[in-house]
């Protein structure tokens, strides 16, 4: 139970909650978040105060790729004010792309620093107030900050300047990849080179904390340590409306970089324009469904459920990284639950198996030979129907991912496969 007599703040402990009076000890450690709020940022949630709690009292080295709009940049600042006044005695090293970015983040810092509830955080903490003694474009101290060598407490640099004799607890990098790094392949090299120095500034038992969003697949992310991954899916942050419109605003490799946090094919790509979605599970009934299996090796399962109307192919998609028969009896709910019958399933290698595999369960298989080439399948079939086709809600990312990738290089193309048989028969009834 608290003290009594323990300082207390009125804050507000959720973006819209009223205001409520907690003591000033507890929760700028186990929740963070409110004091995010606190100075400014409104819309903070227990997923940031995780991100702040882990950059600034976690051990070892900690990479955060998160997608645009995820609020990274005001937990850092958060988490680097957190940081000055639990651990005065450790200096921090804070990189950007560019030193103009730099101080930007310096900005935010300070203004955290200057609020009323971090002075009070100091003022029970140590019984002093806090000042901040050393202010710039580029750098700030305050005075709790315990140097016998002079340094800054907070230095920022652009990722270009020079380290040569600089040494930091803390070494912090944000944004240090942009788009750049997408479209360069020299300056990829060249921002990972950098981030390769940035080894030799770290202090004995200290920690290197990454931030951002990845651009190509080979960029400096490559060489980051224990990536923690949250897509725009799993945050919760952006509503399906706003993603679908920021979706339409952008190429599907940018989309799928910058929200997905995956890495598409943005030349010789097949499909270009952005899928477009509906909710209506009501337009699948009588239609089709078709698995391209998987019986080992890289290669995954993909399954489809189509239906024509009005000029326009429906499709869903799932995608497993398995083989057929750990997924066949979820391809054949998702079938009853679409009213997509026959499923269809080609014969070629598997001599029948699935298609005896469907039929005991009493469900109605349908089966072929296929004898055209993929590549000429998806380009004339999937391809062409493409301006028309429209996913349901809730396929798969990955399924639409993978036809997004697809070009006559493609690792993978299980899921274009299964799409453009589907849009074959819709369009020819090739199998009837």
């Amino acid at each position: 139970m608290s003290n009594e007599n323990e300082p207390k703040r009125t804050v507000p402990l959720g973006p819209n909650e009223p205001k409520r009076t907690v003591p000033i000890g507890p929760f700028w450690v186990e929740r963070p978040e409110i004091l995010g709020r606190a100075v400014g940022f409104a819309d903070m949630t227990s997923l940031h105060g995780k991100w702040i709690r882990t950059m600034a009292f976690g051990d070892g080295d900690f990479t955060l790729q998160a997608h645009r709009g995820s609020f990274k940049s005001s937990c850092l600042a958060v988490a680097i004010a957190l940081i000055l006044i639990s651990f005065p005695e450790r200096n921090i090293i804070f990189i950007r792309k560019t030193d103009n970015d730099v101080s930007e983040m310096l900005g935010m810092v300070v203004k955290i620093l200057r609020s009323d509830i971090m002075r009070d955080i100091v003022t029970v903490k140590y019984g002093t107030d806090l000042r901040i003694e050393s202010e710039g474009m580029d750098h700030l101290s305050t005075n709790l900050w315990q140097s016998p060598m002079g340094a800054q407490q907070l230095l920022g640099l652009g990722i270009r300047t020079s380290i040569t004799g600089k040494h930091a607890y803390y070494v912090i990098t944000d944004d240090i990849c942009n788009l750049s790094d997408r479209i360069s392949r020299a300056e990829r090299e060249r921002t990972k080179l950098q981030y390769d120095e940035l080894q030799n500034i770290r202090n004995r038992g200290g920690r290197i904390i990454n931030l951002g969003t990845p651009w190509h697949k080979d960029d400096v992310f490559s060489k980051m340590p224990n990536i923690q991954r949250y897509d725009c899916y799993s945050t919760g942050l952006i509503s399906t409306e706003k993603l679908d419109e920021i979706r339409q605003s952008m190429s599907p490799s940018l989309f799928a970089a910058n929200y997905e946090l995956k890495h598409i094919a943005s030349e010789e790509a097949f499909f270009e324009t952005p899928p477009v979605f509906t909710e209506d599970v009501t337009v699948f009934r009588d239609g089709i469904s078709h698995i391209d299996a998987a019986y080992g090796g890289s290669d995954y399962t993909a399954f489809t459920c189509a239906a024509k109307r009005d000029g326009k192919i429906y499709l869903y998609g799932r995608l497993w990284h398995a083989h057929v028969n750990k997924v066949i009896d979820e391809c054949i709910a998702e079938a009853d639950r679409l009213k997509c019958w026959p499923l269809y399933c080609e014969d070629n290698g598997d001599k029948g198996y699935l298609y005896k595999e469907i039929r005991e369960r009493d469900r109605w298989a349908s089966r072929y030979t296929e004898h055209q080439n993929k590549i000429i399948k998806i380009s004339t079939y999937l391809r062409k129907w493409w301006p028309n086709i429209v996913f349901l809600r809730g396929t798969d990312p990955d399924y639409i991912n993978q036809i997004m990738d697809y070009t006559e290089q493609a690792e993978h193309d299980d899921a274009p496969d299964s799409a453009a048989c589907c849009c074959r028969h819709w369009d020819e009834r090739w199998w009837m």
